[in-house]
């Protein structure tokens, strides 16, 4: 299996609209972060999307990607599923409705935000969407057996996803010692930092990460969902614990 990150950036991407700081004014590619979402390849090539946000028309077309089978939703604000809309060419090309796999929460959010795509007579160019309802178990669609994870953002309970030894965790502030048993033994980890110092209330910083991973001993741990306020790529990368590696744009995991 593979793993694509076609975003790694925060709610606000970076560069951030009127900032002139070292980060946004950068010209290295991989401090531009685009929101954060993943393609997941399987075995048989079957696309699985987690997350999409408002640049999902983008990273589609930049990556050369032009088929999603699934969606995978962790949670409802906004940068992980406003760019639902623009699966209406999947949609149509397909003539089927889109699978989206969510909590029951997530699921009533979309409703209430896309009502045009569950109405009983849609507009001619309107998506189309298949909601199914997930708990905190595995469960097997496609070729791919997956797990949630269920991790804490702020006050509201979301979902990481597992697939075979990797775990793909955004937007978490807290895992519970239930949820991290989950976590051990990974090949690789993918968890969101969101700047390196300064407490949020919402995410984890990366004094944070770097205790999970020396608690949970993944092989790899990627670091996503990044803020300009964690610095430069190219230098932050190499400050970073044996196994500790900076997500970007494109980069591809082999799994």
């Amino acid at each position: 299996m593979k793993l694509k990150f076609l975003g790694t950036g925060t709610s606000q991407g970076v560069p951030v609209i009127g900032c002139t700081c070292e980060v946004c004014t950068s010209d290295n590619p991989k401090d531009n972060r685009l929101r954060s979402s993943v393609m997941i390849s399987t075995e048989e090539n079957r696309k699985i999307l987690i997350d999409c946000g408002p640049d999902f028309r983008q990273q589609m077309l930049v990556n050369h990607e032009n088929t999603v089978d699934i969606a995978l939703i962790t949670h409802e604000h906004n940068d992980h599923i406003i760019g639902l809309d623009d699966m209406r060419p999947l949609i149509f090309k397909s003539g089927e409705n889109m699978p989206i796999y969510c909590n029951k929460r997530v699921g009533n959010e979309i409703r209430e935000r896309f009502p045009y795509a569950f109405a009983d007579v849609r507009y001619p160019g309107a998506p189309a969407f298949d909601l199914h309802e997930i708990e905190n178990k595995p469960f097997h669609i496609l070729d791919a057996e997956i797990t949630p994870i269920e991790v804490m953002h702020h006050q509201i309970a979301i979902f990481g996803y597992k697939f075979k030894k990797l775990a793909y965790i955004t937007d978490a502030s807290f895992i519970s010692e239930t949820e991290k048993e989950k976590l051990k033994d990974l090949d690789v980890l993918i968890l969101n930092v969101i700047r390196k110092f300064d407490p949020h209330p919402a995410h984890f910083i990366l004094p944070d990460a770097i205790q999970l991973h020396e608690e949970l001993k993944p092989k790899q741990l990627f670091l996503t969902h990044i803020s300009h306020h964690l610095g430069l790529h190219d230098v932050e990368d190499k400050l970073l614990p044996p196994g500790m590696h900076l997500a970007y744009d494109g980069l591809e995991i082999k799994f």
